[in-house]
Protein backbone atom coordinates (compact mmCIF):
# COMPACT_ATOMS: atom_id res chain seq x y z
CA UNK A 1 0.00 0.00 0.00
CA UNK A 2 1.16 3.40 -0.90
CA UNK A 3 2.64 4.98 2.33
CA UNK A 4 1.43 8.38 1.04
CA UNK A 5 -2.16 7.64 1.02
CA UNK A 6 -3.82 8.72 4.17
CA UNK A 7 -5.88 5.38 5.62
CA UNK A 8 -7.99 4.93 8.16
CA UNK A 9 -7.95 1.73 10.47
CA UNK A 10 -11.14 0.10 12.45
CA UNK A 11 -10.42 -2.29 14.94
CA UNK A 12 -12.70 -5.05 14.79
CA UNK A 13 -15.80 -6.15 12.30
CA UNK A 14 -18.37 -6.34 14.47
CA UNK A 15 -21.42 -4.42 14.44
CA UNK A 16 -20.03 -1.37 14.99
CA UNK A 17 -16.93 -1.28 13.26
CA UNK A 18 -18.37 -2.74 10.11
CA UNK A 19 -20.75 0.53 10.20
CA UNK A 20 -17.32 2.81 10.70
CA UNK A 21 -15.79 1.40 7.84
CA UNK A 22 -19.19 1.56 5.47
CA UNK A 23 -19.49 5.14 5.83
CA UNK A 24 -16.00 5.93 5.86
CA UNK A 25 -16.02 4.23 2.71
CA UNK A 26 -19.02 5.79 0.99
CA UNK A 27 -17.44 9.06 1.66
CA UNK A 28 -14.64 8.33 -0.23
CA UNK A 29 -12.03 7.35 2.52
CA UNK A 30 -9.07 4.92 2.48
CA UNK A 31 -10.11 1.85 5.21
CA UNK A 32 -8.50 -1.33 6.46
CA UNK A 33 -10.31 -2.97 9.05
CA UNK A 34 -8.06 -5.14 11.50
CA UNK A 35 -10.21 -8.23 12.69
CA UNK A 36 -8.36 -10.86 15.12
CA UNK A 37 -11.17 -13.60 14.39
CA UNK A 38 -12.15 -15.06 11.61
CA UNK A 39 -15.03 -16.33 11.82
CA UNK A 40 -18.32 -16.94 9.59
CA UNK A 41 -19.89 -13.43 10.01
CA UNK A 42 -16.60 -11.51 10.18
CA UNK A 43 -15.72 -13.54 6.95
CA UNK A 44 -19.62 -12.03 5.57
CA UNK A 45 -18.70 -8.86 6.85
CA UNK A 46 -15.48 -8.57 5.13
CA UNK A 47 -16.97 -9.41 1.61
CA UNK A 48 -19.59 -6.78 2.49
CA UNK A 49 -16.99 -4.41 2.70
CA UNK A 50 -14.76 -5.58 0.29
CA UNK A 51 -17.23 -4.51 -2.21
CA UNK A 52 -16.85 -0.94 -1.19
CA UNK A 53 -13.15 -1.25 -1.33
CA UNK A 54 -12.57 -1.85 2.36
CA UNK A 55 -9.52 -4.45 2.55
CA UNK A 56 -9.75 -6.56 5.69
CA UNK A 57 -6.93 -7.94 7.31
CA UNK A 58 -7.69 -10.99 9.77
CA UNK A 59 -5.20 -12.34 12.81
CA UNK A 60 -2.23 -9.36 12.39
CA UNK A 61 -2.48 -7.05 15.19
CA UNK A 62 -0.32 -4.38 12.82
CA UNK A 63 -1.13 -1.00 11.90
CA UNK A 64 -1.25 -0.66 8.07
CA UNK A 65 1.18 1.96 6.14
CA UNK A 66 -0.10 5.50 6.02
CA UNK A 67 -2.63 5.59 8.58
CA UNK A 68 -3.62 8.69 10.48
CA UNK A 69 -6.64 7.40 12.40
CA UNK A 70 -7.20 4.56 14.12
CA UNK A 71 -11.30 4.08 14.85
CA UNK A 72 -12.07 1.26 17.86
CA UNK A 73 -15.33 0.23 18.28
CA UNK A 74 -14.37 -1.02 22.44
CA UNK A 75 -10.94 -2.06 22.50
CA UNK A 76 -8.75 -1.60 25.57
CA UNK A 77 -6.01 0.69 25.49
CA UNK A 78 -3.40 -2.17 26.66
CA UNK A 79 -4.26 -4.33 23.25
CA UNK A 80 -1.58 -4.42 21.26
CA UNK A 81 -3.17 -2.29 18.07
CA UNK A 82 -4.54 0.08 20.44
CA UNK A 83 -0.73 0.47 21.93
CA UNK A 84 0.71 0.99 18.73
CA UNK A 85 -0.97 3.53 17.52
CA UNK A 86 -0.37 5.33 20.31
CA UNK A 87 3.15 4.52 20.46
CA UNK A 88 3.27 6.26 17.07
CA UNK A 89 1.20 8.82 17.63
CA UNK A 90 -1.93 8.19 15.57
CA UNK A 91 -5.06 9.30 16.91
CA UNK A 92 -6.86 7.22 18.69
CA UNK A 93 -10.85 7.52 18.17
CA UNK A 94 -14.15 5.18 19.23
CA UNK A 95 -17.20 4.72 16.84
CA UNK A 96 -19.47 7.38 19.01
CA UNK A 97 -16.25 10.40 18.96
CA UNK A 98 -16.04 9.86 15.25
CA UNK A 99 -20.06 10.03 15.02
CA UNK A 100 -20.04 13.69 16.36
CA UNK A 101 -17.43 14.92 14.10
CA UNK A 102 -19.40 13.10 10.86
CA UNK A 103 -22.44 15.68 12.52
CA UNK A 104 -23.60 17.90 9.33
CA UNK A 105 -24.86 21.16 10.04
CA UNK A 106 -28.40 21.30 12.08
CA UNK A 107 -27.82 17.74 13.09
CA UNK A 108 -29.93 16.44 15.71
CA UNK A 109 -29.23 17.45 19.54
CA UNK A 110 -28.05 14.45 21.20
CA UNK A 111 -29.54 12.92 24.91
CA UNK A 112 -27.08 11.03 26.51
CA UNK A 113 -27.37 8.63 29.07
CA UNK A 114 -24.73 6.20 30.79
CA UNK A 115 -24.52 4.34 34.15
CA UNK A 116 -23.25 0.86 35.02
CA UNK A 117 -26.81 -0.47 34.82
CA UNK A 118 -30.31 0.22 33.64
CA UNK A 119 -28.38 2.29 30.56
CA UNK A 120 -30.63 0.50 27.80
CA UNK A 121 -34.20 0.35 29.87
CA UNK A 122 -33.89 4.28 30.34
CA UNK A 123 -32.96 5.23 26.79
CA UNK A 124 -35.58 3.48 25.79
CA UNK A 125 -37.96 4.67 27.95
CA UNK A 126 -36.44 8.08 26.64
CA UNK A 127 -37.10 6.89 23.33
CA UNK A 128 -40.74 6.28 24.02
CA UNK A 129 -41.21 9.40 25.63
CA UNK A 130 -39.58 11.47 22.74
CA UNK A 131 -41.76 9.79 20.19
CA UNK A 132 -44.94 10.45 22.08
CA UNK A 133 -43.85 13.63 22.03
CA UNK A 134 -44.17 13.53 18.29
CA UNK A 135 -40.56 13.74 18.24
CA UNK A 136 -39.05 11.65 15.23
CA UNK A 137 -36.47 10.03 17.84
CA UNK A 138 -34.17 7.11 17.72
CA UNK A 139 -32.55 4.64 20.26
CA UNK A 140 -28.46 4.56 19.22
CA UNK A 141 -25.19 3.73 20.57
CA UNK A 142 -24.34 0.85 22.78
CA UNK A 143 -28.22 -0.27 22.14
CA UNK A 144 -29.76 -0.17 18.48
CA UNK A 145 -28.49 1.31 15.56
CA UNK A 146 -24.62 2.07 15.80
CA UNK A 147 -24.39 6.29 16.13
CA UNK A 148 -22.43 6.93 13.31
CA UNK A 149 -25.01 5.27 10.56
CA UNK A 150 -27.72 7.47 12.52
CA UNK A 151 -25.56 11.16 12.58
CA UNK A 152 -26.70 11.89 8.94
CA UNK A 153 -30.36 10.49 8.90
CA UNK A 154 -33.03 13.09 9.28
CA UNK A 155 -33.96 12.69 13.18
CA UNK A 156 -35.38 15.63 15.38
CA UNK A 157 -33.29 14.01 18.22
CA UNK A 158 -31.02 10.74 19.36
CA UNK A 159 -31.00 9.18 22.47
CA UNK A 160 -27.47 7.78 23.09
CA UNK A 161 -26.43 5.04 25.41
CA UNK A 162 -23.25 5.47 26.18
CA UNK A 163 -20.80 2.71 27.89
CA UNK A 164 -17.56 3.26 29.41
CA UNK A 165 -15.85 2.13 26.77
CA UNK A 166 -17.38 4.20 24.45
CA UNK A 167 -16.82 7.71 26.52
CA UNK A 168 -13.15 6.31 26.59
CA UNK A 169 -12.29 7.56 23.45
CA UNK A 170 -14.13 10.41 23.06
CA UNK A 171 -13.02 13.91 23.26
CA UNK A 172 -15.20 16.43 21.91
CA UNK A 173 -19.26 15.02 22.42
CA UNK A 174 -21.21 17.60 23.74
CA UNK A 175 -24.54 16.36 23.78
CA UNK A 176 -27.62 18.52 24.35
CA UNK A 177 -28.26 17.07 27.85
CA UNK A 178 -26.67 14.29 29.68
CA UNK A 179 -27.27 11.90 32.49
CA UNK A 180 -25.82 9.45 34.85
CA UNK A 181 -27.76 6.93 36.12
CA UNK A 182 -25.33 5.05 38.87
CA UNK A 183 -21.64 3.99 39.31
CA UNK A 184 -20.62 0.48 40.90
CA UNK A 185 -17.20 -1.18 40.03
CA UNK A 186 -17.61 -3.07 36.51
CA UNK A 187 -15.53 -3.34 33.50
CA UNK A 188 -12.22 -2.88 36.15
CA UNK A 189 -10.35 -5.42 34.16
CA UNK A 190 -10.51 -3.02 30.81
CA UNK A 191 -9.95 0.60 33.03
CA UNK A 192 -7.76 -0.60 35.26
CA UNK A 193 -9.16 0.91 38.88
CA UNK A 194 -12.61 2.33 39.58
CA UNK A 195 -10.88 5.57 40.00
CA UNK A 196 -10.11 4.75 35.54
CA UNK A 197 -13.82 3.17 35.32
CA UNK A 198 -15.59 6.11 37.56
CA UNK A 199 -14.09 8.66 35.00
CA UNK A 200 -14.83 7.29 31.98
CA UNK A 201 -17.85 7.58 33.04
CA UNK A 202 -18.32 11.31 33.86
CA UNK A 203 -16.41 12.17 30.14
CA UNK A 204 -20.52 12.00 29.28
CA UNK A 205 -20.79 15.57 31.34
CA UNK A 206 -17.40 17.72 29.89
CA UNK A 207 -19.40 19.11 27.01
CA UNK A 208 -22.88 18.68 27.90
CA UNK A 209 -25.42 21.68 28.05
CA UNK A 210 -27.14 20.24 30.90
CA UNK A 211 -25.93 17.53 33.62
CA UNK A 212 -28.27 15.11 35.04
CA UNK A 213 -27.22 13.16 37.99
CA UNK A 214 -29.08 10.64 40.33
CA UNK A 215 -28.90 12.67 43.45
CA UNK A 216 -29.07 9.36 45.59
CA UNK A 217 -26.01 7.82 44.04
CA UNK A 218 -23.07 8.88 45.70
CA UNK A 219 -20.24 8.35 43.23
CA UNK A 220 -23.18 10.02 40.07
CA UNK A 221 -23.18 12.95 42.42
CA UNK A 222 -19.90 13.33 43.42
CA UNK A 223 -19.19 13.70 39.17
CA UNK A 224 -21.99 15.98 38.91
CA UNK A 225 -21.01 18.31 41.87
CA UNK A 226 -18.11 20.50 39.55
CA UNK A 227 -21.33 21.70 37.19
CA UNK A 228 -23.57 24.36 38.66
CA UNK A 229 -27.21 24.07 37.62
CA UNK A 230 -27.44 20.33 37.76
CA UNK A 231 -30.16 18.31 37.96
CA UNK A 232 -30.93 15.63 40.24
CA UNK A 233 -33.12 12.86 40.32
CA UNK A 234 -34.39 11.08 43.17
CA UNK A 235 -37.12 8.45 44.63
CA UNK A 236 -37.47 11.19 47.65
CA UNK A 237 -39.20 13.99 47.17
CA UNK A 238 -37.80 16.52 45.03
CA UNK A 239 -35.92 19.44 46.42
CA UNK A 240 -35.74 22.95 43.72
CA UNK A 241 -33.94 22.09 40.81
CA UNK A 242 -34.94 17.96 40.93
CA UNK A 243 -37.32 15.78 39.58
CA UNK A 244 -38.62 13.24 42.34
CA UNK A 245 -41.16 11.32 43.83
CA UNK A 246 -44.05 13.05 46.13
CA UNK A 247 -46.44 10.46 47.06
CA UNK A 248 -47.30 8.18 44.05
CA UNK A 249 -46.29 10.77 41.51
CA UNK A 250 -42.87 11.72 39.50
CA UNK A 251 -42.72 15.48 40.34
CA UNK A 252 -40.79 18.00 38.15
CA UNK A 253 -39.26 20.92 40.22
CA UNK A 254 -36.30 21.41 37.52
CA UNK A 255 -37.93 22.18 34.32
CA UNK A 256 -40.62 24.42 35.37
CA UNK A 257 -41.15 28.11 35.08
CA UNK A 258 -40.39 28.91 38.83
CA UNK A 259 -38.50 25.59 40.51
CA UNK A 260 -38.82 27.28 44.26
CA UNK A 261 -42.48 27.85 44.34
CA UNK A 262 -43.84 25.23 41.51
CA UNK A 263 -44.06 21.49 40.65
CA UNK A 264 -45.54 19.87 37.64
CA UNK A 265 -46.67 16.31 37.91
CA UNK A 266 -45.20 14.29 35.45
CA UNK A 267 -46.38 10.18 35.68
CA UNK A 268 -47.69 7.86 38.31
CA UNK A 269 -45.40 5.41 39.79
CA UNK A 270 -48.66 2.97 38.27
CA UNK A 271 -46.91 4.11 34.74
CA UNK A 272 -43.44 2.99 35.15
CA UNK A 273 -43.26 -0.87 34.22
CA UNK A 274 -41.96 -2.81 36.06
CA UNK A 275 -42.39 -1.56 39.13
CA UNK A 276 -39.59 -1.15 40.85
CA UNK A 277 -37.49 1.03 42.74
CA UNK A 278 -34.59 0.96 40.20
CA UNK A 279 -36.79 1.46 37.60
CA UNK A 280 -38.38 4.40 38.99
CA UNK A 281 -35.29 5.68 38.81
CA UNK A 282 -34.71 4.75 35.10
CA UNK A 283 -38.05 6.70 34.63
CA UNK A 284 -36.60 9.71 36.25
CA UNK A 285 -33.61 9.98 34.05
CA UNK A 286 -35.44 9.76 30.98
CA UNK A 287 -37.98 12.49 32.09
CA UNK A 288 -35.49 14.63 33.32
CA UNK A 289 -33.58 14.41 29.79
CA UNK A 290 -37.00 14.70 27.89
CA UNK A 291 -37.74 18.03 30.01
CA UNK A 292 -34.25 19.37 29.19
CA UNK A 293 -35.74 19.59 25.31
CA UNK A 294 -39.14 21.57 26.47
CA UNK A 295 -40.97 18.02 25.88
CA UNK A 296 -44.34 18.49 27.89
CA UNK A 297 -45.20 16.25 31.14
CA UNK A 298 -48.21 14.52 28.96
CA UNK A 299 -45.61 13.09 26.77
CA UNK A 300 -43.52 12.26 29.82
CA UNK A 301 -46.53 10.48 30.89
CA UNK A 302 -47.61 8.85 27.35
CA UNK A 303 -44.04 8.21 26.98
CA UNK A 304 -44.14 5.56 29.72
CA UNK A 305 -47.08 3.64 29.57
CA UNK A 306 -46.16 3.11 25.79
CA UNK A 307 -43.03 1.24 27.33
CA UNK A 308 -42.77 -2.34 26.83
CA UNK A 309 -40.03 -3.48 28.86
CA UNK A 310 -37.16 -5.91 26.76
CA UNK A 311 -36.82 -9.27 28.10
CA UNK A 312 -34.95 -10.67 30.77
CA UNK A 313 -35.30 -7.62 32.85
CA UNK A 314 -37.92 -8.47 36.06
CA UNK A 315 -39.46 -10.35 33.65
CA UNK A 316 -42.69 -11.93 35.52
CA UNK A 317 -42.45 -15.64 33.65
CA UNK A 318 -45.78 -17.14 35.79
CA UNK A 319 -47.14 -17.82 39.22
CA UNK A 320 -47.32 -21.63 40.35
CA UNK A 321 -49.07 -22.43 43.83
CA UNK A 322 -48.85 -18.88 45.13
CA UNK A 323 -45.02 -18.52 43.88
CA UNK A 324 -44.04 -15.97 41.45
CA UNK A 325 -41.21 -16.84 39.08
CA UNK A 326 -39.06 -13.63 37.50
CA UNK A 327 -36.64 -13.61 35.28
CA UNK A 328 -33.84 -10.65 35.66
CA UNK A 329 -31.03 -12.55 33.85
CA UNK A 330 -29.64 -9.44 32.40
CA UNK A 331 -28.35 -8.48 36.09
CA UNK A 332 -24.86 -9.48 35.43
CA UNK A 333 -23.32 -8.02 37.84
CA UNK A 334 -24.30 -7.37 41.57
CA UNK A 335 -25.58 -4.07 41.56
CA UNK A 336 -27.69 -4.76 39.02
CA UNK A 337 -28.50 -7.84 41.07
CA UNK A 338 -29.00 -5.54 44.34
CA UNK A 339 -31.40 -3.48 42.42
CA UNK A 340 -33.94 -6.52 41.78
CA UNK A 341 -33.33 -7.85 45.53
CA UNK A 342 -34.45 -4.60 46.64
CA UNK A 343 -37.89 -5.06 44.64
CA UNK A 344 -39.56 -8.41 46.63
CA UNK A 345 -40.44 -8.92 49.89
CA UNK A 346 -39.49 -13.00 50.02
CA UNK A 347 -37.14 -13.93 47.48
CA UNK A 348 -35.90 -18.00 46.63
CA UNK A 349 -32.62 -16.52 45.09
CA UNK A 350 -31.11 -18.38 41.71
CA UNK A 351 -27.79 -16.87 41.33
CA UNK A 352 -24.27 -17.49 40.13
CA UNK A 353 -22.25 -17.83 36.78
CA UNK A 354 -18.90 -15.40 36.22
CA UNK A 355 -18.34 -13.02 38.71
CA UNK A 356 -15.74 -11.38 36.68
CA UNK A 357 -13.79 -10.68 40.15
CA UNK A 358 -16.54 -8.42 41.76
CA UNK A 359 -17.18 -9.22 45.63
CA UNK A 360 -20.70 -10.16 46.49
CA UNK A 361 -20.73 -9.28 50.36
CA UNK A 362 -22.58 -6.05 49.95
CA UNK A 363 -25.06 -7.85 48.15
CA UNK A 364 -25.43 -10.03 50.11
CA UNK A 365 -25.63 -8.50 53.45
CA UNK A 366 -28.00 -5.98 52.52
CA UNK A 367 -30.20 -8.94 50.56
CA UNK A 368 -30.34 -11.13 53.72
CA UNK A 369 -33.33 -10.27 55.89
CA UNK A 370 -35.48 -10.76 52.16
CA UNK A 371 -33.62 -14.44 51.45
CA UNK A 372 -35.51 -17.72 52.02
CA UNK A 373 -33.16 -19.55 49.98
CA UNK A 374 -30.81 -19.84 47.30
CA UNK A 375 -30.03 -21.85 44.41
CA UNK A 376 -26.62 -21.84 43.14
CA UNK A 377 -25.22 -22.58 39.66
CA UNK A 378 -22.28 -21.83 37.47
CA UNK A 379 -18.52 -21.47 38.11
CA UNK A 380 -18.22 -18.24 41.02
CA UNK A 381 -21.45 -20.18 42.87
CA UNK A 382 -18.74 -21.13 45.87
CA UNK A 383 -18.15 -17.53 46.16
CA UNK A 384 -21.98 -16.92 46.74
CA UNK A 385 -22.30 -19.81 49.10
CA UNK A 386 -19.28 -18.50 50.85
CA UNK A 387 -21.01 -14.80 51.48
CA UNK A 388 -24.23 -16.15 52.37
CA UNK A 389 -22.60 -18.28 54.76
CA UNK A 390 -21.10 -15.48 56.61
CA UNK A 391 -23.95 -12.67 56.43
CA UNK A 392 -27.24 -15.11 56.00
CA UNK A 393 -26.25 -18.55 57.61
CA UNK A 394 -29.62 -19.95 58.31
CA UNK A 395 -30.72 -19.34 54.61
CA UNK A 396 -31.14 -22.98 52.84
CA UNK A 397 -28.36 -23.28 50.15
CA UNK A 398 -28.59 -25.43 47.10
CA UNK A 399 -25.33 -26.20 45.02
CA UNK A 400 -26.14 -27.08 41.40
CA UNK A 401 -22.68 -28.52 40.12
CA UNK A 402 -24.53 -29.80 36.79
CA UNK A 403 -22.83 -27.96 33.85
CA UNK A 404 -25.43 -29.50 31.01
CA UNK A 405 -28.67 -28.38 29.13
CA UNK A 406 -30.93 -29.56 31.81
CA UNK A 407 -29.32 -27.77 34.64
CA UNK A 408 -31.73 -25.20 34.52
CA UNK A 409 -34.71 -27.90 35.28
CA UNK A 410 -32.98 -28.78 38.17
CA UNK A 411 -32.25 -25.51 39.65
CA UNK A 412 -36.04 -24.22 38.64
CA UNK A 413 -36.96 -27.69 40.99
CA UNK A 414 -34.74 -26.67 43.79
CA UNK A 415 -36.02 -23.54 44.08
CA UNK A 416 -39.94 -24.49 44.35
CA UNK A 417 -39.35 -27.00 46.70
CA UNK A 418 -37.50 -24.14 48.58
CA UNK A 419 -40.67 -21.76 48.08
CA UNK A 420 -43.88 -21.04 50.25
CA UNK A 421 -46.68 -19.11 48.92
CA UNK A 422 -45.93 -15.79 48.42
CA UNK A 423 -42.26 -15.58 47.90
CA UNK A 424 -40.45 -14.75 44.71
CA UNK A 425 -38.45 -17.22 42.69
CA UNK A 426 -36.40 -15.06 40.95
CA UNK A 427 -33.68 -15.34 38.89
CA UNK A 428 -31.13 -12.18 39.06
CA UNK A 429 -27.33 -13.88 38.67
CA UNK A 430 -25.23 -11.07 40.01
CA UNK A 431 -22.91 -12.87 37.30
CA UNK A 432 -21.77 -12.94 33.97
CA UNK A 433 -23.30 -16.35 31.71
CA UNK A 434 -20.95 -17.35 29.22
CA UNK A 435 -19.19 -20.13 31.74
CA UNK A 436 -22.58 -22.09 31.11
CA UNK A 437 -25.41 -20.17 28.11
CA UNK A 438 -24.47 -18.41 24.88
CA UNK A 439 -25.55 -14.83 26.35
CA UNK A 440 -27.66 -13.66 29.22
CA UNK A 441 -30.91 -14.06 26.96
CA UNK A 442 -30.16 -18.19 26.43
CA UNK A 443 -30.26 -18.30 30.33
CA UNK A 444 -33.26 -16.46 30.88
CA UNK A 445 -34.80 -18.45 28.19
CA UNK A 446 -33.63 -21.29 29.88
CA UNK A 447 -35.09 -20.13 32.78
CA UNK A 448 -38.70 -19.52 31.60
CA UNK A 449 -38.80 -22.78 29.83
CA UNK A 450 -38.15 -25.05 33.30
CA UNK A 451 -40.88 -22.97 34.81
CA UNK A 452 -43.06 -23.77 32.39
CA UNK A 453 -42.10 -27.57 32.32
CA UNK A 454 -42.59 -27.41 36.23
CA UNK A 455 -46.29 -25.68 35.47
CA UNK A 456 -47.10 -28.76 33.18
CA UNK A 457 -45.34 -31.88 35.63
CA UNK A 458 -47.71 -30.29 38.75
CA UNK A 459 -51.08 -29.97 36.60
CA UNK A 460 -50.18 -33.50 34.99
CA UNK A 461 -49.69 -34.64 38.77
CA UNK A 462 -53.05 -32.87 39.95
Amino acid sequence: MDAQVSVTCVAGLGVSGTAVARVLAERGERVVVVEAVAGEPQLAAAAELARLGVEARFGEMALPEGVTRLVTTGWAPHHPLIAAAADAGVEVVGEVELAWRLRPAQAAPWLALTGTNGKTTAVRMLTSILLAAGRKALAVGNVGLPVVRAVCEPYDVLAVELSSFQLHWSSTLAPHAAAILNIAPDHLDWHGSMEAYAAAKGRIYERAGTVIFNADDPEATRLAAPYPGAVGFTLRVPKRGEIGVVEDLLVDRAFVADPAEAAEELATLEDVRPFAPHNVANALAAAALARSLGVPSEAVCQGLRDFTPDPHRLSHVDRIGEVDYVDDSKATNPHAAAAALASYPSIVWVAGGQLKGADVDDLVRQAAPRLRGAVLLGVDRARIAEAIARHAPNVPVVDIADRDTGAMDRVVTEAARLASPGDTVLLSPSAASLDMFAGYPARGEAFARAVHELRRRREHDS
